[in-house]
């Protein structure tokens, strides 16, 4: 015999072995596109951003969340031939914010070191591998 009963916010139903070998006559409804609570992948169908998609990471939300968006958006909607060259403001806006909360957004393992590296000791030698790269396109093109 099948019974049900309430326990503080949960209901709870006993069901007997007879009851599950019944075919239920529940009615799905089929999901509402535009229902803001549905769950949806990083772009909803109308086109617009998930900020509540979970594959952001909860990057959207926090101290840099509005900077995160605005170099996101500006990235998402960028009809450049480059995507998103025309966003170069809004990812630096971005990446000073993080940086002033390194615990909440801390640099991955040797990216500051990698960084060293490619920069040129001081200007001259900055200067003469312009000049060496500038020499190769020119030369790759005659």
């Amino acid at each position: 015999m099948a019974y049900c009963r309430q326990e503080g916010k949960d209901r709870i139903i006993f069901v007997t072995k007879e009851d599950h070998e019944t075919p239920s006559n529940a009615e799905l409804v089929a999901d509402d596109p535009n229902d803001p609570y549905e769950e949806h992948g990083l772009i909803l169908p109308n086109g617009d951003i998930n900020w509540n998609c979970p594959c952001l990471g909860g990057m959207a939300s926090g101290p840099c969340g509005e900077q995160f968006k605005a170099a996101f958006s500006c990235f998402h909607y960028s009809k450049e031939d480059v995507k998103g060259s025309d966003c170069v403001g809004q990812f630096r806006a971005m990446q000073e914010c993080m940086q002033r909360y390194p615990d909440l957004y801390p640099q991955e393992e040797g990216e500051e070191e990698e960084e060293e590296e490619e920069r040129p000791a001081d200007p001259s030698q900055e200067a003469a591998a312009s000049e060496a790269s500038a020499a190769k396109e020119a030369a790759a093109s005659s």
